[in-house]
Parts: C-alpha cells; sequence; structure tokens
C-alpha cells in the first residue's frame, strides 16, 4: 500500500477532502462514537481521563487476502478513520489473543473503579471482514469466550460466497474501501439489533488407522485456529485411547458430499492460481466451471453409486431422546444441515413449505436461534439451481436438534466435507465399522442485524412473519430407479492470564 500512495501524500490529501467535505467538527464527532483510547488497548499504557464514552466503541478484524486487494484497502480505511490499535490485520494478529488482552486489561481497570472501562465492555461490538471461514473463526472464539454478555458480530462481506452477511442484511457483494462508505458502515454497524444464533458443535471419531493417516486434508495452508475441523489434543477430555477425535462447529451450515468436493476444488485451484482470484465475479463463474468439470450436473453418469449419500452412511436423527433412522433417497449425493435461510450465494435450501405440509410432517418455522437445524438433500447441480425459482428448494429430510452420520465399512475411501465455506477432504478408514459424525448444540452467540436481515428470531416479534402457504411442490423424491431412466443431469478456549482471578459470573 505504501507503494501505492507514494509517501502518503496523495492519501493525506484525499483525507483531507474528505474532512472538509463533512465538515472538521462533525467529522470528528462521528468517528468518536467508535474510537477506544489507546490505554484500553496497549497493556500497561498510562491511564487517562475521558470525558466521552462512545456509543459504539468497536474492536475490527480483516483478512487482508480476502477480495483480492480489498481487504488491505478496507484496513487502511479504517486504520484512518479510527486507532489504528483497534483494528487487527488476521494474518499477522491472532484473535483469540487480541480479546484476551483486551478483557484482562478491562477486568484490570475495572476493579480499579475505571467506570470507562466498564462502558467500554458494555458497549463493544466486533466487525469482521472476510469470507464465510473468516467470519466462523470470531464466533467461534468469542464463543470460547464464555461471558455472560459476549460482543454482538457484524460481518463485512469480503468473500465468494458471503452467506453469512447476507444472511443478517449485510449484502453478498464485496464492499466498496473508501473512507465514506466505511463510515456508512460504522453507522449501520451502531444502529444494528442484536440476534442470537444457535451454535452447533461436529465430533467425529474413529479408530486409529492401522497404517496412513485419516486427518483432514485442507486445501488452503491456514493457521491451525482457523480450520473448522481438527483433531484433538491428548488431553482433551473428548479424546478416547486407541482412536482419533477430531472436532468443529458451524453457525451457518454443514454439508457432505458433492457440493463439498467442488468447494474444495475451488479452494485448490486458488491456492494453485491466485493470481487470478482477486474478483468476486470470476471466482463465483470459475466456481461454476468447476462444478460442471467435478461432474456435479452429471453426477448419476460420472460419479460411483458409492457417492450416494444412502451407501455412504446410515444418518439418524434424536427424537425424544431417542435416535431414529432417517430415510435418504438413494438418488441424494449432497446433505446440508442448515441453520441459516443462506447457502450458495444466499439462496435458501430449505424454501417455505405450505401449512399442510409442515403439519402432516411435524416441520415448524426456520428459526436461528429455536435449537434445530434444517436437513435438505440434493441430487446434482440441476436440483440445486432449483432455488433460483421463487419457490424452489432441495429435498427437505427433517428437522433436528442431534444428527449421527454412522459410515459404512469400506463404501469409500475418502469423502468431502464443508462448514461455513471451509471444505476439507475426509479420508476414511477401509476397516472400520465405527466411524461416526455427530453434531449437537452448543448454546448461542449474538450476531448483529440491519432491517434486511433474512434470518428470523423466534424470540422477536418484529421478524417478518414466513409466508406458508406458496409452495405446492412436492418434497417426495422420484422413483428408485430415476436415476437409471434419467442418464443426463477456533480457537482456544478463552483463558484469562495467570495472575488474574476472575469471577465470570460477576462480569458486566
Amino acid at each position: 500500500m505504501v507503494a501505492r500512495y507514494g509517501k502518503g501524500s496523495v492519501f493525506r490529501f484525499l483525507i483531507r477532502s474528505w474532512e472538509i467535505a463533512m465538515g472538521d467538527g462533525n467529522y470528528d464527532r462521528a468517528l468518536r462514537e467508535f474510537c477506544i483510547p489507546d490505554y484500553i488497548l496497549v497493556p500497561e499504557s498510562e491511564v487517562r481521563s475521558v470525558s466521552h464514552v462512545p456509543a459504539c466503541p468497536v474492536i475490527v478484524f480483516i483478512n487482508t487476502k480476502s477480495g483480492g486487494q480489498l481487504g488491505g484497502e478496507l484496513l487502511l480505511s479504517y486504520s484512518t478513520l479510527l486507532n489504528k490499535n483497534q483494528v487487527f490485520d488476521l494474518g499477522k494478529s491472532a484473535p483469540d489473543k487480541v480479546l484476551q488482552r483486551l478483557y484482562a486489561t478491562l477486568e484490570k481497570l475495572k476493579r480499579n473503579g475505571d467506570n470507562f472501562a466498564a462502558e467500554i465492555q458494555n458497549r463493544l461490538r466486533i466487525i469482521v471482514a472476510g469470507g464465510d471461514g473468516t467470519a466462523s473463526w470470531l464466533l467461534g472464539v468469542v464463543s470460547d469466550l464464555k461471558l455472560p454478555q459476549p460482543p454482538p458480530i457484524a460481518t463485512v462481506p469480503l468473500g465468494t460466497g458471503n452467506n453469512l452477511p447476507f444472511a443478517f442484511g449485510w449484502g453478498k457483494k464485496n464492499p466498496t474501501t473508501d473512507l465514506q462508505s466505511v463510515t456508512s458502515f460504522l453507522n449501520h454497524v451502531k444502529a444494528a439489533k442484536e440476534m442470537k444464533i444457535d451454535s452447533w458443535h461436529i465430533i467425529m471419531r474413529m479408530k486409529a488407522p492401522k497404517e496412513g493417516s485419516c486427518d483432514p486434508i485442507a486445501p488452503l495452508e491456514l493457521p491451525h485456529a482457523m480450520h473448522a475441523f481438527h483433531r484433538v489434543s491428548s488431553t482433551d477430555k473428548l479424546n478416547l485411547e486407541g482412536y482419533h477425535t477430531y472436532r468443529g462447529g458451524f453457525w451457518n451450515y454443514f454439508s457432505m458430499g458433492m457440493d463439498a468436493q467442488v468447494s474444495y476444488a475451488f479452494h485448490s485451484e486458488r491456492k494453485l492460481h491466485p493470481e487470478k482470484f482477486k474478483n468476486q465475479l470470476y471466482n463465483q463463474s470459475a466456481y461454476l466451471k468447476l462444478g460442471y468439470r467435478q461432474g456435479w450436473f452429471f453426477s448419476s453418469l460420472f460419479q460411483s453409486s458409492s457417492r450416494n449419500i444412502a451407501q455412504l452412511a446410515k444418518v439418524k436423527i434424536m427424537k425424544q431422546g431417542h435416535w431414529e433412522d432417517l430415510h435418504i433417497p438413494r438418488s441424494i449425493r449432497s446433505i446440508v444441515c442448515l441453520n441459516l435461510p443462506s447457502f450458495s450465494g444466499g439462496l435458501n435450501p430449505w424454501g417455505k413449505p405450505n401449512r399442510k405440509k409442515s403439519i402432516y410432517r411435524d416441520l415448524t418455522l426456520p428459526y436461528v436461534d429455536d435449537g434445530l437445524f434444517e436437513v435438505v438433500g440434493f441430487r446434482d447441480a440441476w436440483h440445486g439451481l432449483v432455488l433460483l425459482a421463487p419457490n424452489g428448494h432441495g429435498t427437505r429430510l427433517a428437522q433436528a436438534s442431534r444428527i449421527r452420520f454412522e459410515f459404512h465399512k469400506g463404501a469409500a475411501d475418502c469423502t468431502f466435507m464443508r462448514i461455513d465455506g471451509e471444505p476439507w477432504k475426509q479420508p476414511l478408514p477401509k476397516d472400520d465399522d465405527t466411524v461416526v459424525v455427530e453434531i449437537s448444540h452448543h448454546g448461542q452467540v449474538s450476531m448483529l442485524a440491519t432491517p434486511l436481515c433474512r434470518s428470523r428470531s423466534m424470540h422477536d416479534p418484529s421478524s417478518p412473519p414466513v409466508d406458508r402457504e406458496e409452495d405446492d411442490s412436492s418434497d417426495e423424491e422420484p422413483p428408485e430407479d430415476w436415476e437409471e431412466r434419467r442418464k443426463f443431469g477456533a480457537a482456544d478456549t478463552f483463558k484469562y492470564p495467570d495472575g488474574i482471578d476472575i469471577d465470570i459470573a460477576h462480569i458486566s
């Protein structure tokens, strides 16, 4: 960025022009509602008296590798408008370390009678700019804080799909990065309402393989904490001797099958040729082409039957305290456990079932905080394109609070999985009939939502009602011989530093 602006004179001129356009006084008054002083951000700084309490103090995390050049430009704009010590490049600063240091400082100041620090903690909001994987990383970190009032999070759409930002009204398109646009976004953050959403925990367990490794194979080299799925340590209470146990979490969706395979191919291609993936529109077109090359459009011709979810694993859901088998049609090659109404670039796979069908199948309204996720299946990419139609939807399989996938012995040597935009290739042991993936509820986190929010809360009367009468199409799958006849088609748990004894129950 230094080379771009030379010695900074041009950019300083732009900043000054912006200040003049707004009027210096108004400019300062507007931005001080978001700024946090250094004595709170920098440990051991001199404590200073502050007269004005900001209405919306923010901590900003930016993935500068997201959105082509946009991540770096956003970092510069936010650092210009705010205190540079409250803006962090995720490539250089781990968010769990940043928040650990911040909350330790806040608690220390509060104990010394600093009411300003207490107000900062009560009003704090987080902004994260990046793709869905980046946003989920921050959600995982904040979940691990285990504070009574964790800071709510606003998401800047800086990835390819941007399903999380879209679900809460922040849009799908990559943002403009000029100072006026960033200031406008900050004002939206100040005005946004908080909304609780469910968190979901994933555990995968298998016998330790006799040879080779079954660790997840990620398409990108990422910091360990950013990987959505990883093996637990030997000291973790989930670890069992003789087994390998993996864990992860999601807030938007978990998927397995062909859609995750295409996503894996996309991320692998982007790793090999990063110079090509600088534009959101190009990324989306490349994604579509890879789907075609991977056979997702003609899966019945190019994919073996072992890729069918039913032949790969037995699926069970928890009902009234007991596991019950969930029937998965043979044609289903991709299964999605969906928490938010935003998948594959903002589409809603669940759709809007009509009232009679919902009552008959014991389905409820899809809320983001009801302790349930929706289970949807897809046959191929053509089936997925149905979502573009006004009443389109996938195959609605169930709503559940817990689900298990019990893999059949030797059914496949691997499968592909995806959590909130981050895919991986999951090797499967050929001689093990005990491989199990289980998803269960794991608390809630707070998001920030604009008036354009598509997600609905069961506790918020202002959430727009769901129209239940428009969908008269059938959820039933075609006959089992249909395809024969149709041949075209996180972070460690938050801990305060040693020496600081805190009663969590009394943190305000």
